[in-house]
């Protein structure tokens, strides 16, 4: 008979592969940054358990917290996703306003600019 616990349990390799594949990270290059081979990826992907000092380098190595691979949920994943492309409330949209002038920035590049030319012409003249 199998118990809730037995439901519960997650298979942290999947979730950690699944990860890795979001962040488009290739299992030679999981495995670079961790000082490990691409085969001891491929072993820990296809583990049920994986210890906790482990867990913690790849996930480090992923940029994101132990706890997040253990609650990843990547049904969670895909709805937050078709929810925010499907939805036309522009809550996906990213506006950038700078806190700056271009122009005054383009009229500092010109001064540096005319500045260095004055340089330049000095030095000419004094030879």
């Amino acid at each position: 008979m199998e118990t809730k616990e037995q439901f519960k349990k997650t298979h942290l390799g999947r979730k950690i592969s699944r990860i890795r594949e979001i962040r488009g990270i290739k299992q030679d290059a999981l495995a670079m940054e961790l000082g490990l081979s691409q085969q001891t990826i491929s072993k820990i992907e296809q583990s049920e358990d994986v210890d906790d000092e482990t867990l913690d380098r790849i996930s480090k190595a992923l940029g994101v917290s132990s706890d997040a691979i253990k609650n990843f949920n990547e049904e969670a994943v895909v709805n937050i996703i078709a929810n925010t492309v499907n939805n036309h409330d522009q809550s996906a949209s990213v506006f950038i306003s700078p806190n700056f002038n271009p122009i005054d920035k383009i009229v500092e590049l010109y001064e540096r600019l005319l500045k260095s030319e004055q340089e330049k012409n000095e030095l000419l003249n004094k030879k």
